[in-house]
């Protein structure tokens, strides 16, 4: 555990006294209360809204064909089911975003479990194919909440080994998409699409449950000059864990901080100048496009639409190559059958494992960019060969190769992210940049549905390869590094 340095105050204010009081920083409480038991429960909980989101979202490869065979659908009508839920999740990661960070990380944390169990569920009775539309874009709002879950998780963690912390948080999504694939592959053929959705939805109703015994973020309440409330979260958090929190008294450390400007700090400034914070929607999203942020805006605009694009285009690549192979290539195996589609999928879903382990592994040693160039370079080796028809073990092969790879950029943003962002607009910086990875997770369906199917593997899979490239060439041009760098609550807008 890292030393306490308080902050002393001399008091002169009574004549003839000269009083000494020690004060300290959230900061310096969080250091000091350490990871343990409180943060542990956190991290369950934040993980269940990410293995909820990742469950509603691997669903999307299993029900299409399903519910296409059952009402007769078209490519085109079996695609859709996909992007209305992107679509949905593009207004959510915004619309939840503002909402965490101007009434409370716990106010978001509600409405994204209500909206997304109770449309989730309703999924499963679905009538007809327009009203499946309609609750699944409408789940997809409440899936945009993810952000949020690693946004509230991110600002109880300590400094030190914060992303190795965050890559155990992003283990639940992997946690989700097997348990998907293995439900899938179990229910579907016995039970049917409908029997999967309303199971699926288990864990968002869980998240609704739990909701009840979480608590609100110090750092969101220390933001807002709540310090008597930050001070019962931080004791319950240290008498959790088992600790004490530092001697003194619990002080803006805005204030009181020693400040000592890096050569990128003028890009995150949380010290020389300090804004009003205020609640205008429109005031937010002005601060992400203010001169201190706009560069590292518009690159994590670029990673994460590039990460959503590959990664949502594997999973999908997987089931179309899967169900899709042997009439594009009539000597290839005719074996691809509904078994095929679902070993395959739970294969490279397995991919995100060591995934994960290679992001725990680097990216505390060297660093998230290093780490996403690493990774983005190996995704695009195993994705090359994919340009021409492989065998289907090959192909497998491959496919779990550059999932591996692909999921750890996407784990590595997810962290590096919220990093980049102060307090004042985390949620919302976060949330937006999770609505441009939307856009092209409704783009993507077009291209490795359409595409795919439509034998034209080698124009899909070159497009891929280029998004890939293009978001390796983004991260080299972030302004800055965060690891080991405290979070930052409010950014310099004046510059």
């Amino acid at each position: 555990m890292m030393k306490h340095s308080a902050i002393i105050i001399m008091n002169t204010e009574v004549a003839g006294s000269d009083d000494v009081e020690l004060v300290y920083t959230l900061d310096e409480a969080i250091t000091v209360v350490g990871f343990g038991k409180f943060q542990a429960l956190v991290l369950a909980y934040a993980g269940l809204g990410a293995m909820a989101e990742a469950m509603e979202v691997m669903i999307l490869s299993f029900i299409g064909p399903s519910v296409k065979s059952e009402w007769g659908l078209s490519s085109g009508q079996e695609s859709l089911l996909t992007t209305v839920v992107f679509a949905g999740m593009l207004v959510g990661a915004y619309s939840w975003g503002l909402l965490a960070d101007n009434y409370g990380r716990r106010m978001g944390l509600l409405s994204v479990a209500v909206v997304t169990s109770l449309f989730a569920l309703l999924s499963a009775f679905s009538p007809n194919y327009i009203s499946l539309v309609l609750f699944r874009m409408v789940a997809g709002i409440g899936l945009g909440g993810g952000p949020v879950y690693s946004s509230w998780f991110l600002e109880f963690v300590p400094v030190r080994n914060r992303g190795f912390w965050m890559v155990i948080f992003s283990t639940f999504w992997t946690i989700g998409t097997i348990l998907e694939a293995s439900l899938a592959w179990i229910i579907i053929p016995t039970l049917g699409w409908r029997w999967l959705l309303a199971l699926s939805s288990i864990p968002c109703f869980a998240a609704l449950i739990f909701y009840f015994l979480t608590l609100e973020s110090p750092r969101y309440l220390y933001l807002n000059g709540r310090i008597s409330d930050t001070h019962n979260v931080l004791k319950k958090m240290a008498a959790i864990n088992g600790t004490e929190l530092p001697p003194g008294t619990l002080v803006s450390g805005r204030k009181n901080e020693e400040y000592t400007p890096s050569e990128n700090t003028h890009l995150l400034s949380t010290r020389k100048h300090e804004t009003e914070i205020t609640k205008s929607p429109f005031s937010s999203i002005f601060t992400l496009l203010s001169s201190s942020l706009l560069k590292t805006t518009l690159l994590s605009w670029a990673v994460y639409f590039g990460n959503s694009f590959s990664y949502y285009g594997i999973v999908l690549m997987t089931s179309e190559l899967s169900s899709g192979q042997s009439k594009c290539w009539p000597h290839a195996n005719e074996a691809a059958d509904d078994s095929s589609l679902y070993r395959n999928v739970f294969i490279t879903s397995i991919a995100e494992v060591p995934g994960l382990v290679l992001s725990a592994v680097l990216v505390d040693k060297v660093g998230r960019r290093i780490s996403m160039v690493i990774m983005y370079s190996l995704g695009f080796v195993f994705l090359s060969p994919l340009i021409f028809h492989q065998h289907e073990l090959i192909t497998t092969s491959l496919l779990f190769g550059s999932r591996m790879f692909i999921i750890g950029t996407y784990t590595v943003a997810g962290i590096y992210c919220p990093e980049l962002y102060p307090t004042s607009v985390r949620t919302t910086g976060v949330g937006v940049a999770s609505a441009v990875g939307r856009i092209a997770g409704m783009i993507c369906p077009l291209v490795a549905v359409g595409l795919v199917s439509g034998c034209h593997q080698m124009a899909a899979v070159s497009l891929f390869e280029v998004v890939i490239i293009m978001s390796g060439i983004s991260v080299l041009f972030f302004p800055v590094e965060t690891k080991g760098r405290k979070l930052s609550d409010i950014v310099d807008v004046n510059n």
